[in-house]
């Protein structure tokens, strides 16, 4: 997004009128406080009059409600859930008892006539399938991508004309772990839309960090092998802190690039919501007069792109492993819908398939914006969450080859690679070649393929002759001309060679882009990217593998290898390569720019005993801006006629964007150590234990904190007297939030703290 756009929106919701506030109150209020499992309060008591099944929550969707071969039903997309008031078997016979099995009397043995039993047992045993070699941790949302109209002139493909809507499904992703692993471990994320297009199925299949660890796709299984855990003991999980992953990088010096992006903040992201992504590959466009050009895709977050410090990583993995996926949920269900707009690089379409001296058909390498601006061509908003988690989120199956027509590859080796790889893992995972007909996966274009047969086949073909020619079923179907938009193989045409194993002499640089990357970085950042390699590579236990990545580092900047090598221990080597100044990027840097509130998680502390005055206008006027207000209170319930959502024992700060005082509560009567650890911890006088960690936490993560009232007190007794950075005191909540709104739109303060790297 164009910093000077972000800042425009800040301003404008800053600057929003009293009418417009209470109008977006009223919208954001209208949602739930996020966490609300389901369409109704659950009663005290267990339900026994018999009634028909509760509908989804009012922010849950489901695939649209088509044939296998495409065709619109009409029906409600909810149709495929639950039916009926009584529990039944799978053949619909209803059950007066699903809790106790047969047997032969009360204490006998179970009976193998209990076909009940069997069918549940069996169905049980069977639930499970294949989790995906990567990317198997994995959130998903619907939503719809519009087309701005600015793209026609280099492609024909009709999803991206003014104005037309298309559905759409994304999922985010890490790359590493099992389907059990944490969300906020260092990794690169997914970002994978299904576009459900009328000229058939396109899958932008994306990640969050531009560039790959390889330049072919033959070596995917030993860059997946080396992070994955050690083979022998099954450890570390989700995470590339270890001795494999670092030895292969080391000795695979293409991979550097991608790892240091990997070291830096854009490795651990703050939210799904807050995360850039890149189509990696460069795409080859056609235009409506046949013309083509090169283009790389790229999403551009609505609230910019921002990321977790590390310590707040680390709690997170602990206190909420899940924290990335009830983030996404939570916004969509609380109408702060996520939004990105898809731009494009576009490159003349020359034979050598290169931009200013780079390479465009090797993965490792990107070309700056500074160089090749993105332009914007539509916006995806995420509106709905999933109803069913498997049925979607882990049913779907996304593959680069599903293109529309204006839309094809390139001779990119990962992606050649790809090609081949994705439909080979879908056949394995979802049982069989039929697993487009997954409702999840269903296109929106009518299907007339003429593949039969096969496992999970849900379509009753009519016919008899799914072959090409035919004349038994009249010729049906036939081949498309040229005014039908039929998809086209783009007729590129192919030097003529000598068949070998070998990369082009262009994919040899392996340093001159992380050492722009580094360049480009903000000296916060460059902290956080020597603190980063220090951990992972102290977690290392050959020395020779320390070394030799070292030599990577002296290889990318003197002073990033120094400070890594003192952490370690070691000597830093000198370079082995020209050490070229390169051009910063400021594109490349998350620290800087302004961005708009929508969904930003703000807690505010309550005092049972003090002043609670302001505390209800506030909570609209949070609402009014877009985010989440959360009260925390000294217990559940009721707190001065508000009801809390967290409690000082149940809160923790990486939940919060930002933390607003508004008493100084005095230690609450569970703020015992054997009853709950954080109370056992020192405190100011008269203030709980678990308030002064929760201010130690956001003062040392750089997060904005506002106070009034008894709040100061509460500041000064945590020890924050006096005008600190970052931290809002006044006389009246308004006066506080409007200046803390303010320092919001950075997302977080960080000239807080001086820095040792420029």
């Amino acid at each position: 997004m164009d910093p000077s756009k972000a800042a425009k929106n800040i301003k404008d919701a800053v600057e929003t009128t009293a009418e417009k506030v209470a109008e977006k109150a009223a919208d954001m209020m209208s949602h739930d406080i996020p966490g609300r499992p389901g369409p109704e309060p659950a009663p005290l008591e267990e339900p026994t009059a018999p009634r028909e099944p509760l509908p989804p929550k009012p922010d849950q969707t489901a695939p649209d409600t088509r044939t296998a071969t495409g065709a619109e039903t009409g029906a409600d997309e909810h149709i495929r859930t639950q039916q009926g008031a009584f529990l039944t078997t799978s053949q619909g016979a209803r059950l007066r008892d699903s809790d106790h099995s047969l047997k032969a009397g009360p204490r006998g043995p179970l009976l193998m006539q209990d076909h009940h039993f069997r069918e549940k047992i069996t169905h049980f045993d069977h639930e499970r399938i294949p989790e995906r070699v990567v990317h198997a941790r994995g959130s998903a949302a619907h939503g719809v991508f519009e087309g701005y109209g600015t793209a026609t002139d280099v492609t024909h493909a009709a999803l991206f004309a003014e104005g037309v809507q298309t559905p759409v499904f994304t999922r985010f992703s890490t790359v590493l772990g099992s389907r059990g692993s944490a969300d906020t471990v260092r990794d690169t994320r997914g970002f994978s839309t299904k576009f459900y297009t009328s000229e058939g199925t396109w899958d932008l299949v994306a990640n969050n960090i531009p560039v790959f660890f390889i330049q072919d796709g033959i070596k995917f299984p030993d860059v997946i092998h080396a992070g994955k855990p050690h083979p022998d003991r099954e450890i570390p999980q989700a995470q590339s802190a270890h001795d494999t992953f670092w030895d292969f990088v080391s000795l695979h010096t293409e991979a550097q690039h991608h790892a240091i992006w990997n070291m830096s903040d854009r490795g651990i992201p703050r939210s799904y919501r807050m995360m850039e992504g890149f189509g990696v590959h460069t795409f080859r466009l056609t235009n409506a007069e046949g013309g083509t050009s090169l283009v790389k895709f790229h999403w551009k977050p609505k609230l910019g792109v921002h990321s977790l410090t590390w310590e707040e990583a680390q709690l997170i993995n602990g206190i909420d492993p899940d924290f990335h996926r009830p983030d996404l949920v939570d916004a969509i269900d609380a109408g702060a819908f996520p939004e990105w707009e898809l731009g494009i690089q576009v490159f003349e379409d020359n034979p050598e398939q290169e931009f200013g001296g780079i390479d465009l058909l090797d993965p490792t390498k990107i070309v700056p914006e500074e160089l090749a601006p993105v332009q914007p061509i539509g916006r995806l908003t995420l509106n709905a969450n999933p109803t069913n988690f498997f049925a979607e989120t882990e049913q779907v199956a996304f593959h680069p080859g599903h293109l529309p027509p204006g839309i094809d590859v390139t001779d990119d080796p990962l992606l050649q690679a790809r090609l081949f790889s994705y439909i080979d893992t879908q056949l394995t995972r979802l049982g069989g070649p039929n697993f487009s007909q997954i409702p999840i996966n269903r296109p929106h274009a009518p299907v007339n393929d003429m593949l039969r047969d096969g496992f999970h086949q849900h379509a009753v073909h009519a016919g008899v002759a799914p072959y090409k020619p035919n004349s038994l079923d009249g010729g049906c179907p036939f081949f498309a001309g040229a005014d039908d938009r039929a998809f086209e193989d783009t007729p590129v045409r192919v030097t003529e060679s000598t068949k070998v194993r070998a990369n082009p002499a262009t994919f040899d640089d392996h340093f001159s882009q992380a050492r722009l990357f580094w360049a480009s970085m903000s000296p916060v950042e460059k902290e956080h990217i020597i603190r980063a390699y220090s951990f992972e590579l102290g977690k290392c236990y050959e020395k020779a593998i320390k070394e030799r990545q070292l030599q990577a580092l002296a290889n990318i900047d003197p002073v990033l290898c120094s400070e890594v090598a003192t952490a370690l221990g070691l000597p830093a080597p000198a370079p082995t390569v020209d050490l070229t100044q390169e051009v910063p990027s400021p594109a490349l840097s998350q620290v800087g720019g302004a961005y708009p509130p929508d969904g930003r998680m703000i807690g505010i502390v309550l005092d049972e005993e003090g002043d609670m005055s302001g505390v209800e206008a506030l909570r609209t006027a949070i609402f009014g801006a877009g985010a989440v207000p959360l009260l925390i209170g000294p217990h559940g319930g009721m707190v001065g006629g508000l009801e809390v959502q967290r409690t000082f024992a149940t809160a923790r700060s990486v939940e919060f964007d930002v933390v607003l005082l508004a008493g100084r509560p005095a230690p609450a009567p569970d703020s015992l150590a054997n009853r709950d650890d954080k109370g056992g911890a020192p405190s100011g006088p008269g203030l709980d234990p678990r308030v002064q960690l929760l201010i130690d936490e956001v003062w040392r993560h750089a997060k904005v904190i506002g106070a009034w009232g008894d709040g100061v007190a509460a500041l000064e007794a945590a020890g924050y007297a006096g005008r600190l950075t970052g931290v809002v005191t006044g006389d009246d909540a308004a006066t506080v939030f409007t200046q803390v709104q303010e320092l919001m739109a950075g997302h977080r303060v960080w000239d807080r703290f001086p820095v040792a790297v420029s």
